[in-house]
């Protein structure tokens, strides 16, 4: 039996040890101590009681590391690899962006697998959440990619390899970047219906096309539009992360959603106005 831990246990992390302590032995490690997993999923009901730690320190190696926290919170998950990681352990990470793999340089790149999911869920309380769809994951085409894939083999949730990561990573980048315009305006998906929102929701998206077609993505001038029509068709009254963290007053991924965009693009001299303004505003609006 594969032993894995996930670190973080909010709304991504807790379906995903849910799921895969059916048929693994699976570790929480958590802030704080639960009793339990309970996941209503599509499908009906799900629990699951795997090992809680909170305590860095009582971390024993597995095979896998799996973990889900926010962006801003890599610091504290870096404080469990010391005692998870074995000699051949190997790291998932499951985060925002393009830049997985950079967030955690003290495990080896070839040992680390960055991982693009798509799994809509909110956590109610502390170890309950509601699975809205049986959602995605992505990782590269290699032999790390592969293994992970093989973790969910009994699960719902559909994780395949992709020959071009790049291009999967800066395709989710593109529409999570242009989630920032409910951020500041606080409103939800149906502020795309607003004609002027969503030219800078293009503009936007146009922005991350260059920057991501110079980082060797291959990326549709159609993105821009496509996106737009996407935010659209979402249920109006659906709020994003990013918005959702900046009305709850909670840190931001600001700089792994629209920052990281003006950063590489100053790498490769590409223009990114339009990230660069709505990102200062924001967070100047957040102080």
């Amino acid at each position: 039996m594969t032993r894995i831990a996930v670190i973080g246990s909010g709304a991504i992390g807790g379906t995903l040890a849910a799921w895969l302590a059916q048929t693994h032995e699976v570790t929480v490690c958590a802030r704080s101590p639960l009793a339990d997993l309970a996941i209503e999923t599509p499908g009906g009901p799900l629990r699951a009681t795997p090992r809680i730690l909170t305590d860095p320190a009582a971390a024993r190696p597995v095979d896998w590391v799996l973990t889900t926290t926010k962006t801003y919170d890599c610091a504290a998950a870096a404080a469990w690899l010391p005692g998870l990681m074995g000699p051949d352990t190997r790291l998932a990470v499951i985060q925002n962006g393009v830049e997985q793999r950079e967030r955690f340089p003290m495990v080896p790149p070839e040992r680390t697998v960055p991982v693009i999911i798509d799994l809509p869920a909110e956590r109610t309380a502390p170890g309950r959440i509601v699975q809205r769809r049986d959602g995605t994951i992505l990782v590269p085409e290699d032999a790390a990619g592969a293994a992970l894939v093989a973790l969910f083999a009994d699960t719902v949730i559909d994780a395949r390899t992709t020959p071009d990561f790049a291009t999967a990573a800066w395709r989710k980048l593109a529409i999570n970047c242009s989630g920032i315009v409910s951020a500041v305006t606080r409103r939800a998906a149906e502020v795309a219906n607003d004609a002027d929102v969503a030219e800078v929701m293009r503009g936007l998206v146009r922005e991350c096309i260059l920057v991501g077609r110079a980082e060797g993505a291959t990326l549709p001038d159609t993105l821009a539009d496509q996106v737009v029509a996407w935010t659209r068709k979402a249920h109006p009254d659906s709020v994003n992360s990013l918005h959702a963290d900046f009305v709850a007053g909670r840190p931001m991924e600001l700089d792994a959603r629209n920052g990281v965009i003006v950063r590489l693009g100053a790498k490769h001299g590409v223009p990114t106005p339009l990230n660069q303004a709505l990102a200062a505003l924001l967070a100047a609006t957040a102080l």
